[in-house]
């Protein structure tokens, strides 16, 4: 009888490991014996890291997602949302973008949805933040900044000019430092072909608590904030967001001004459909997994990455943290465990070390703690794109990457701002009288938005 597998997410886990299912079973799929669906509303897989670089311009925006179809040939790939799932009966509906639904029944279940941007009711910041977890995010982030930096070239208005020019980015992890600094240092070369633009950026970062990047380490976050300070950029420590609304910015320090620009990466937050399972949640909100990576007291349910809570073996009490680092190998763990049902055999428990962590800060600085071992500027920011290039899926898209970097050794960056692809029928509804020529205001809405 044939056996079905289900993963839901084609991130960093669903990915991974469908491909290690797909290379270890390809008998058994060519002979029907067993067949791998999986479940996606975008159809490829973002490597997230690499998303500041897209987003300055470093990498083209192409080169850091998978398609899933191009490398899960074996695979069935339905592109839609899976909106629940009951366990019990082994059956989860999916609905594409039509809104046509169906039920997908299976025997064994990888769930792998990751996390959503978690954000807080703040007035104004849903109507004028950003996120920064997607491809399409980095890519809007890119057009938003440069034309902001068109414009502000262009306007008479001074305080039009100090709004364009002021970037707040909340959230001291990661992403909110990365973004930050690749965007700043792509802002910095492309002011030298705008000699009409007298004012300066403001780049704020805004952090809630007393230090920036926890994970490499209270040192070499001290140094990040003297870097990011040194390139003139505000890092507000101990310091909230208290509103957003019609882009003013009202900070908990006190300081009130207006931004055109707001990117939200303070945290995240499992999946929403976690809560559309019948499976067991601890009080996060996260699947709660045994050592084996399945779901507790389901053997036929597997989970991992940033929507499961997975013990972590080498500290007790711990679980392992929500990055690429754990996602990666717990996909293997998960997909040999997954053949081990299948084959009847025992299961092994996931168990890593953490090695470290490495970030960039812009072009040719970073800061890295790998192994206890501390290290900061221009070896740092070549040890980050080296792990990440490693890790990155495909010797295509490793190829295309180490391409896009050789050729920016000898070619400067393109700065061209793409934003009009969010509207892209305007030209043609002007020309067909079924809209008129866009007003001040309107230009204004869309540079902000």
């Amino acid at each position: 009888m044939r056996k079905r597998i289900l993963i839901v997410g084609g991130g960093y886990v669903g990915l991974y490991t469908a491909l290690r299912l797909q290379r270890k079973l390809r008998g058994p799929l060519k002979r029907g014996e067993v067949e791998i669906t999986v479940v996606d509303p975008q159809g490829y897989m973002t490597y997230q890291p690499f998303l500041p670089e897209a987003a300055a311009g470093n990498l083209e925006p192409r080169h850091v997602i998978v398609p899933l179809r191009r490398v899960l040939r074996h695979c069935k790939i339905i592109n839609g949302h899976v909106t629940s799932i009951e366990h019990a009966r082994k059956s989860a509906t999916v609905e594409i973008a039509a809104g046509e639904a169906w039920p997908v029944d299976y025997d064994l279940l990888v769930l792998a949805v990751g996390s959503v941007s978690r954000t807080l009711p703040i007035p104004g910041l849903a109507e004028h933040g950003i996120g920064f977890k997607t491809i399409e995010e980095s890519i809007q982030l890119r057009n938003q900044v440069l034309g902001l930096l068109d414009r502000a070239a262009s306007t008479r208005d001074p305080e039009e000019c100090r709004r364009c020019l002021t970037f707040v980015f909340v959230g001291g992890g990661f992403a909110g430092v990365e973004a930050l600094a690749e965007l700043q240092d792509m802002a910095q070369d492309y002011l030298k072909w705008l000699p009409a633009l007298n004012a300066r950026p403001r780049w704020v970062l805004v952090e809630a608590t007393d230090r920036i990047l926890p994970e490499v380490g209270p040192e070499l976050g001290v140094y990040t904030v003297e870097q990011l300070r040194q390139q003139e950029i505000e890092v507000l420590l101990n310091t909230r967001l208290n509103s957003a609304v019609g882009g003013r910015i009202e900070l908990s320090d006190g300081k009130v001004f207006e931004a055109a620009t707001l990117v939200w990466t303070a945290g995240v937050k499992p999946h929403p459909l976690i809560n559309a399972t019948d499976l067991p949640k601890d009080d996060k909100g996260r699947l709660k997994a045994t050592v084996n990576l399945t779901v507790e007291g389901h053997p036929d349910a597997f989970t991992a990455g940033d929507n499961a809570a997975v013990p972590d073996l080498t500290t007790e009490g711990a679980y392992t943290a929500p990055n690429a680092q754990h996602a990666v190998r717990q996909a293997r763990c998960l997909a040999d465990n997954v053949l081990a049902t299948l084959r009847g055999h025992e299961l092994r428990p996931y168990k890593h070390a953490y090695v470290g962590s490495v970030a960039s800060l812009g072009l040719y600085r970073g800061v890295a703690q790998l192994y206890g071992v501390k290290v900061r500027g221009l070896p740092a920011w070549f040890i980050h794109r080296t792990y990440h290039l490693t890790r990155l899926p495909t010797l295509n898209r490793k190829a295309r990457v180490l391409g896009d970097w050789t050729f920016a050794l000898f070619f400067r960056r393109q700065f061209v701002a793409l934003g009009s692809m969010r509207d892209p029928y305007r030209e043609f509804d002007i020309a067909t009288g079924r809209r008129a020529q866009p007003s001040a205001a309107d230009t204004r809405a869309r540079a902000s938005s």
